[in-house]
């Protein structure tokens, strides 16, 4: 698992967390933003409130938010506003690579990038791979969920598991 920060007055202090990993639990790729509280906290120890893009297995988007159930009690449970394509097309999705390979085919380009577009990106990334090549990985048991250490880098950085056991 990897922190980065962004430097500048709008992501100050926003950290931006990368984790993976080959034989977890489950495959999956998403971005998960995950909302900090207002200060001060109306109800503290509450979860809290999430928009989480799901790219691979089920591409959907859906926003994790606390709401106090209906009724004259203040019982508050974490719920889902939910838009994910299995459920709202009959249509497969096709895998990015089926998806490459139909806009070559085509002679379609807007998929791919420009050859200038490549020298950037390889003197933005080479310097962040020439010191990653130093880095030792830690080992981990097949269908683990994940490092206990990528767990605690997260909790450190200010992100929140939620205690909801039924949510994704």
């Amino acid at each position: 698992m990897a922190v980065f920060h962004i430097d500048n007055a709008r992501w100050h202090n926003v950290p931006f967390m990368m984790k993976c990993g080959k034989a977890l639990n489950e495959r999956k790729a998403e971005v998960r933003i995950q909302f900090r509280h207002a200060p001060p906290p109306l109800f503290p120890g509450l979860a809290r409130n999430e928009l989480v893009i799901s790219v691979q297995p089920d591409e959907a988007v859906y926003v994790k938010l606390m709401t106090k159930q209906p009724g004259l009690g203040m019982k508050l449970d974490q719920k889902e506003l939910d838009f994910s394509y299995k459920h709202n097309f009959d249509e497969k999705t096709p895998e990015a690579y089926e998806r490459l390979i139909y806009e070559v085919t085509r002679g379609e380009h807007s998929l791919f990038v420009r050859g200038d577009e490549l020298d950037y990106a390889w003197q933005i990334f080479t310097p962040f791979l020439e010191k990653l090549e130093k880095v030792k990985p830690e080992t981990y048991q097949y269908g683990e969920r994940s490092l206990a250490s990528a767990d605690e880098l997260a909790r450190k950085n200010g992100f929140e598991r939620s205690k909801y056991s039924s949510m994704r």
